[in-house]
């Protein structure tokens, strides 16, 4: 049996949709269904919050974060690791529906942020290294953005030289003797090497003890050491990747135990 709060709460509902007519009444019921999905996605039932969130938008298709949570919860149900037509499908109806947030402002840094992560995942990476650049424009002193460009850069870099060396049966660690196929690489990966490691200092400089960025000027050196024209110059290279691998692990290691003496202090 229904109380009487709950019948006056009715009661009230009814009457305010009376008041406030039909557009009023959507605007009513566009909340609701965002408050159920905001709960929905909390508990990670992804798809029921997709279809809340969906009531809500078309209730009130002004109503900016309804879209930017439907767009999230979509993106929370694609698997990364699948290249089904369904779940790949998830992806497109995020991405999409970030765009409409866009749309309505074009300065969202979370769309901004999350279309980039999802072209990422799904390998497209000349379009994520897009949206991570917007991302930049919009939080210049976000270290992360700087960060993932470096990684796309060292990606799109390191896959040709795999090949090339595959293709002259050199194994991952040889140098690449050939002048010419040398050449043409350098070309090639040069200028993304170079911004890459432009990147990651950038990054660096916004966050003490990056050592994930540390991790990857270590492995552009790498490719760079590649690039060289001479054994000395490949060999210099290679001595820079070394320190800041070193580097790397040491912040690594600061930043681990200075999480285990917070979680001892806090008792954790």
């Amino acid at each position: 049996m229904n109380s009487p709060r709950m019948a006056n709460w009715g009661g009230m509902l009814f009457l305010a949709c009376l008041l406030l007519a039909g557009s009023g009444c959507q605007w009513l019921k566009a909340r609701d269904e965002m408050n159920k999905g905001v709960q929905a996605f909390k508990v990670q039932r992804y798809q029921l919050a997709v279809d809340h969130f969906k009531v809500a938008v078309e209730s009130d298709p002004s109503l900016v974060n309804a879209r930017l949570y439907l767009a999230t919860a979509y993106a929370s149900l694609f698997d990364p690791n699948s290249g089904a037509e369904e779940n790949l499908q998830k992806a497109e109806l995020a991405i999409q529906e970030f765009q409409n947030v866009l749309q309505m402002n074009a300065n969202n840094v979370g769309s901004v942020s999350g279309i980039a992560s999802l072209y990422f995942q799904m390998k497209r990476m000349d379009q994520a290294k897009e949206f991570y650049k917007k991302h930049i424009q919009l939080e210049p002193t976000n270290p992360e953005p700087y960060y993932s460009v470096a990684v796309i850069n060292w990606t799109k870099t390191y896959q040709p030289r795999i090949v090339l060396k595959s293709r002259l049966r050199l194994k991952p660690e040889d140098p690449i003797t050939n002048a010419q196929e040398r050449q043409t690489l350098a070309e090639r990966n040069t200028p993304l090497v170079d911004e890459g490691m432009q990147m990651l200092n950038k990054a660096m400089e916004l966050r003490e003890e990056y050592d994930d960025a540390m991790a990857y000027l270590n492995l552009l050196y790498r490719e760079k050491a590649d690039l060289a024209a001479t054994p000395a110059e490949r060999d210099e290279l290679l001595n820079a990747a070394n320190s800041w691998f070193d580097k790397a692990q040491e912040a690594k290691k600061i930043k681990t135990e200075r999480a285990l003496k917070q979680s001892s202090a806090t008792g954790g």
